[in-house]
């Protein structure tokens, strides 16, 4: 028991919540992938390669929470010209589905824009924490984070939009939370607002010809696609092309064929005709087997999860942590939240995974250090509170000579446990 404190420090709810959704990830992801094992003959490769992935992933957990908290702002320096460099590079990579997001090294692929997002949002909150005063955060401060964005969004949009939208938006409420001007929060979005009003009417007032032909415009034709299928007219079940709109049909048949406690685990039919009912789609297939009370329990969990983070935010005395924590911990929460609209059909197909619990190679990597990333700020706040207990036993007074200093009161300048991780930062509140 012993060992086992040493190595998972940290807030225990995370922790919870995060092995609950690698168990739920292995059971889901075990049972959505008939289509793959079918297609390689094996029936266990792909749930082998997906649990590989994740025990990796727990030892970047258990490694990642272990390293102090001040060691993350170095990450952008080098993580952030790379992913810049990487995203370039993919673009003339072969696509897939139409798409080109991945570059493989050594037989092993992954995804730039995983990377990109991370360093964008640890830059963020190190330059909100930077740029912190009394009235808010320096008007500077708006203008290095909205270019750093910029230049990731526009590398990433391409052949990834619902991905830009989600970064974009994180970094916004980030920026609204870290005290950013008004005015400009308001000026950025409207902004940003009439763009897209713009651009959705210009996809469909154009020719799909046409829009082949556009320099870098190979996703406008899916795009508009995907907007035209989710606003047009709902269709009556007997008149639906259940060929035209495989994946949306078979996923609301998915879960419409559930109940309260569902079909049970595995006994899935729409995995099946899902092409990727272990990534997208895989909302679908958790309703389908778990029922009304399963998909609840997973939004219960992401839900507990931004909750938890806030609640860790607040108990930093310094703002990059504060900052750091609640940006992942959005990031996650709205991509999830992205995923499950798009299952029950309250949103347009985005390509989004489930955090966590989608089958995947960098998206698991990356989502188990952002929880590491959360685990190491919640193991600084306990160790802050540790020493408050420590404190607080030292007597109130202390005779020095004739002189009688209060401790409450007294500076702790020489106290060499908090020098070490007290900084310069402005205090959080």
């Amino acid at each position: 028991m012993d060992l086992l404190k040493k190595i998972f420090k940290g807030d225990k709810v995370i922790w919870i919540i995060f092995l609950m959704l690698c168990m739920i990830s292995v059971i889901e992801v075990f049972s959505a992938t008939s289509s793959l094992a079918y297609r390689t003959g094996d029936y266990w490769q792909p749930i082998t390669r997906h649990c590989i992935y994740l025990l990796f992933g727990v030892g970047i957990v258990v490694g990642v929470h272990l390293v102090p908290y001040k060691w993350f702002q170095a990450i952008p320096f080098f993580l952030l010209p790379i992913s810049y460099v990487l995203l370039i590079v993919v673009m003339f990579m072969a696509r897939v589905n139409g798409a080109a997001r991945w570059i493989g090294v050594l037989g092993f692929e992954f995804q730039p824009s995983e990377f990109a997002k991370m360093a964008i949002i640890i830059v963020t909150a190190f330059i909100l924490s930077k740029k912190q005063t009394p009235e808010g955060a320096y008007p500077k401060a708006f203008k290095y984070i909205m270019a750093i964005t910029m230049i990731g969004c526009i590398l990433i949009a391409p052949e990834n939009w619902s991905t830009a939208a989600l970064l974009f938006g994180t970094v916004f409420l980030l920026m609204f939370i870290g005290r950013v001007q008004t005015k400009n929060l308001i000026i950025t979005g409207s902004s940003l607002l009439v763009f897209m009003v713009m651009f959705v009417t210009f996809l469909l007032a154009t020719p799909n010809d046409v829009l082949d032909r556009i320099p870098m415009g190979h996703r406008f034709t899916t795009w508009k696609g995907r907007i035209t299928d989710f606003s047009s007219e709902k269709v009556p079940a007997a008149k639906f092309d259940i060929n035209e709109n495989g994946q949306v049909g078979h996923a609301r048949i998915a879960i419409a064929t559930s109940n309260i406690i569902g079909k049970g685990p595995g006994n899935s039919v729409q995995r099946d005709f899902l092409s990727q009912a272990y990534s997208d789609f895989i909302f679908a297939i958790i309703i389908e087997e778990l029922g009304l009370v399963g998909g609840i329990v997973v939004v219960f969990l992401y839900i507990c999860l931004l909750i938890r983070a806030g609640r860790i935010a607040q108990k930093c005395n310094r703002t990059f942590p504060a900052f750091l924590v609640l940006g992942i911990a959005l990031l996650l929460v709205i991509q999830a939240l992205f995923n499950m609209m798009v299952a029950v059909g309250l949103a347009p197909v985005t390509g989004q995974p489930l955090p966590l619990i989608s089958r995947g190679g960098t998206s698991i990597v990356i989502n188990c250090a952002y929880i590491g990333m959360i685990l190491s700020v919640s193991r600084y706040t306990a160790e802050m509170d540790e020493l408050k207990q420590q404190n607080a036993q030292i007597p109130m007074l202390i005779t020095v000579g004739n002189d009688e200093y209060s401790s409450e009161n007294d500076a702790t300048e020489n106290d060499e446990p908090i020098s070490e991780i007290m900084n310069n930062d402005v205090e959080f509140k």
